[in-house]
C-alpha cells in the first residue's frame, strides 16, 4: 500500500475532494484524521473508512482559528501519532460571481481566512510535528484560479496567495525532509461546484452545466477522486523529488490562454 504506516491529517474532508482523499488515503494504508466544520458529515465519512477496515478519527474544527487548531493537533498526536501528510483541502467560495467593485469586505475576508489564513495556520502548527517524525509531505489545494480570472477576487486572491505560500514553504522546510506542493484543480464535480452553478444561473449566466464542461477540452468535469488520487501522488514517496511544485490537474484548461467563464458567456 501507497501510504502504509503513514499519518494523514485531511481538512474539509466532509464531502467533494476531501471525502474522496480520506476515503482513498485510508484505503493505501495511512491512518486518518478527518477535518471538517461540519462534525456529524465528516463523522460518516470516518464511519465508510472504518467499514472498509480503514482506521481513522474524525474532528469538527474551523480551521481558520488558531484555537481550533492546537486542539486538532493535540488529539492527533495523542490518538494516532505524529502526522508525516497533511492535506490542506478546506476551501469556500463566497463570493457569488460578483465583481471586484461589488463583493462585500465579509465574503472576501471568508475567501482569505479559509483558503489562506488556515493554510498557513496548519502549516505552522503541524510542520514541527513533522519535522519530530523526521519529515512529511504537505499538500495545499489551491486552484488554476490562482492564475486565471475567474470572476472572484477573493477567491482568486486566496488562491494564488496559497501557491505563493505552498513555495515559500516548500524552501523554508524542505532542510526537515518536508516536501511541500499545491495541487490545482479545475472543474470538479463538488458540492462547491453545486453552488457554483446555482449561484450562476442566478446571475443569468447561460447553460451554466455545460459552461463547467467547457472548462478544458475533455469535454467534462473532473469527479472528486481523479483529483484525490493527484492529493495521493503528491502526499506518497512516489513524488520523493517533488517539492515547490504547482500541479494543475484541469483537463487542459490553463491551456487555453486563460479563458474565464466570463468569456465563455460572451
Amino acid at each position: 500500500m501507497r501510504l502504509a504506516g503513514k499519518i494523514a491529517i485531511i481538512t474539509g474532508a466532509a464531502g467533494g475532494m476531501g471525502e474522496a482523499a480520506a476515503l482513498l488515503f485510508a484505503r493505501e494504508g495511512a491512518k486518518v484524521a478527518a477535518v471538517d466544520l461540519d462534525e456529524a458529515r465528516v463523522a460518516a465519512v470516518v464511519e465508510a473508512i472504518r467499514a472498509q477496515g480503514g482506521q481513522a478519527i474524525a474532528i469538527g474544527a474551523d480551521v481558520s482559528k488558531t484555537a481550533d487548531i492546537v486542539r486538532i493537533v493535540a488529539r492527533i498526536e495523542a490518538e494516532l501519532g505524529l502526522p508525516t501528510i497533511l492535506f490542506n483541502n478546506a476551501g469556500v467560495d463566497t463570493e457569488n460571481k460578483r465583481s471586484i467593485l461589488t463583493i462585500d469586505e465579509d465574503a472576501f475576508d471568508a475567501c482569505i481566512a479559509v483558503n489562506l489564513k488556515a493554510v498557513w495556520l496548519m502549516i505552522k502548527h503541524v510542520a514541527p510535528r513533522m519535522i519530530a517524525a523526521g519529515g512529511g509531505s504537505i499538500v495545499n489545494t489551491a486552484s488554476i484560479a490562482a492564475s486565471i480570472v475567474a470572476g472572484t477576487a477573493g477567491y482568486c486572491a486566496s488562491k494564488a496567495g496559497a501557491v505563493a505560500l505552498t513555495k515559500v514553504a516548500a524552501v523554508e522546510l524542505g532542510r526537515h525532509n518536508i516536501r511541500v506542493n499545491a495541487l490545482c484543480p479545475g472543474a470538479t464535480e463538488t458540492p462547491m461546484a453545486k453552488h457554483q452553478r446555482q449561484e450562476m444561473e442566478k446571475a443569468g449566466l447561460p447553460t451554466s452545466s455545460m459552461l463547467m464542461d467547457r472548462m478544458g477540452v475533455l469535454g467534462r468535469m473532473a469527479q472528486p477522486e481523479e483529483m484525490a488520487m493527484m492529493a495521493l501522488f503528491l502526499a506518497s514517496d512516489e513524488a520523493s523529488f517533488a517539492t515547490g511544485g504547482v500541479f494543475n490537474n484541469d483537463a487542459g484548461w490553463t491551456a487555453m490562454s486563460g479563458i474565464s467563464v466570463q468569456d465563455f458567456a460572451r
